[in-house]
């Protein structure tokens, strides 16, 4: 259906027209997804726009143009972007337009701090993806400061994250990703959105509970615990390029190359895809 779009296939610049065919095929499935969810839909923008500010805003407006023309609300609306400084940069000047937005590959208290700060809808920290990090690698000092206070460093990140959010008042809410097992979920009790894979979900439906367990649960997350956690004078500064570049240690810094990568690829390999099949039979 994008290919059929007529707007995009009179421009005759070809990477233009690619870049306009990418925008629509992501609309057209986003508002797909928006007759089916009650919630919001979040749509990712280009990840090769990482380091460019307005690239991103640009590609955000390009979006939310195309969604408007299929009657899709912006309050049913998020759009996912990577937290680099200026990914971080472009979730401030759009949320001040009104637009959410949904930062994604946070791997350090630094990135999720400026995130919040900026006023992000929604921060999403890959809780497995940190303790892989850890398990292989060492020499990271936020992550060696967590395994020495005993705590698993992914788990550790968003439980601070949580707690700095809802400590000082800021709108974000935080979304655990990457979670690996049950243990993981019980773990993040009350964190406010939580992605988990179809199996774990299974594995909880199939698991039996002795009646006197099933009030054992304890909400781990809340407004209460976040008021209690103490942060140091460093943890609260005004985040801004710098600091958060010198606040980043190598875990974030090769996760965040490697979630980008990642999404650079796909990126290209649908472009690819369009471009064979361009122009269709029937246009």
């Amino acid at each position: 259906m994008a290919l059929a779009d007529s707007t995009c296939s009179r421009l005759d610049n070809p990477e233009l027209r690619l870049s306009c065919f990418f925008n629509k095929a992501l609309v057209n499935v986003g508002g797909d997804l928006a007759k089916l969810v009650p919630g919001r839909v979040s749509t990712e923008v280009d990840a090769r726009r990482a380091y460019d500010t307005h690239g991103i805003i640009r590609r955000v407006h390009d979006l939310l143009k195309l969604y408007n023309e299929i009657d899709v609300p912006p309050e049913r609306l998020l759009f996912k972007i990577p937290s680099t400084w200026q990914g971080i940069e472009a979730s401030r000047l759009l949320e001040s337009e009104g637009i959410q937005t949904h930062l994604t590959f946070v791997y350090s208290f630094a990135q999720a701090a400026a995130a919040a700060q900026a006023g992000a809808s929604v921060i999403q920290i890959f809780v497995g993806r940190v303790r892989d990090w850890a398990r292989n690698h060492s020499g990271d000092p936020e992550i060696e400061a967590a395994i020495q206070r005993g705590e698993d460093p992914g788990l550790g990140l968003v439980t601070k994250a949580y707690n700095y959010i809802h400590k000082y008042g800021h709108k974000s809410k935080l979304m655990a990703a990457a979670v690996r097992n049950k243990q993981d979920l019980f773990s993040l009790l009350g964190v406010d959105y939580v992605i988990a894979p179809l199996k774990i979900l299974q594995s909880l439906k199939e698991s039996v509970t002795a009646p006197d367990e099933k009030y054992s649960y304890v909400r781990r997350l809340s407004p209460q615990s976040a008021a209690n956690h103490n942060f140091t004078a460093e943890e609260l500064t005004k985040w801004d390029q710098l600091s958060l570049a010198s606040a980043m240690g190598p875990a974030s810094m090769q996760l965040l190359a490697a979630g980008l990568e990642g999404y650079v690829n796909q990126a290209n390999r649908v472009e690819e895809l369009l471009d064979k099949i361009w122009p269709p039979p029937n246009v």
